[in-house]
């Protein structure tokens, strides 16, 4: 309970970032992530040190407007020594169809969140127009049909977060008698 209730996406990190046998590892366990079919529809390109430069470069060069604009966007690869990219593979599967895989890639990439805060590590998933970019999409070997989903920025915690409200979970939660019957099927409908 506590990896699921404790973990927060961590702005700020710092070095280290867990080396490539540790995400390996974590990884693998991600695997355990549901999956319909075995299909692991999803793929990892790790970057760290100068990989995040080349990264911040294509950034910046793909933002345009001003420089502090396009400094701003260099410099967004080096907020943590390692950057886990997520890129969703969906496969043609006649029982699997494209947004069960989709889920499935997500289930797997929390679950990592999930594995990684429990190691002691701190990330946060980040999205944004950038993952549409051709060119960002290029360097990173992101081919047609697949989709790039963003980035686990991964490293050591620095500073606090606040903790997360609790939700009250009753509203999103309904017995099935308390939904609307009039569509519900009767007798003579099944006659």
């Amino acid at each position: 309970m506590e990896a699921v209730l404790g973990r927060r996406s961590r702005p700020r990190l710092t070095e280290p970032a867990p080396d490539d046998a540790e995400l390996l590892d974590l990884v693998g366990a991600a695997l355990t992530a549901p999956d319909h079919a075995r299909l692991a529809p999803w793929r990892l390109v790790t970057l760290r040190g100068e990989d995040r430069e080349a990264l911040g470069a294509r950034f910046a060069a793909s933002t345009g407007g001003d420089r502090a604009a396009r400094d701003r966007a260099a410099g967004k690869p080096l907020r943590a020594p390692l950057l886990v990219t997520v890129v969703f593979c969906p496969k043609d599967h006649a029982k699997v169809p494209e947004w069960e895989q989709l889920a499935s890639a997500a289930a797997a990439v929390h679950t990592l969140l999930l594995l990684l805060h429990g190691n002691g590590w701190g990330a946060i998933w980040r999205t944004g127009h950038l993952t549409e970019d051709r060119a960002v999409r290029r360097l990173l070997g992101v081919e047609d049909g697949e989709r790039l989903l963003g980035w686990l920025y991964v490293g050591t915690p620095a500073g606090t977060v606040p903790p997360r409200p609790n939700a009250a979970p009753g509203p999103r939660v309904r017995p099935f008698r308390h939904l609307r019957t009039e569509d519900a099927p009767t007798k003579e409908t099944h006659a």
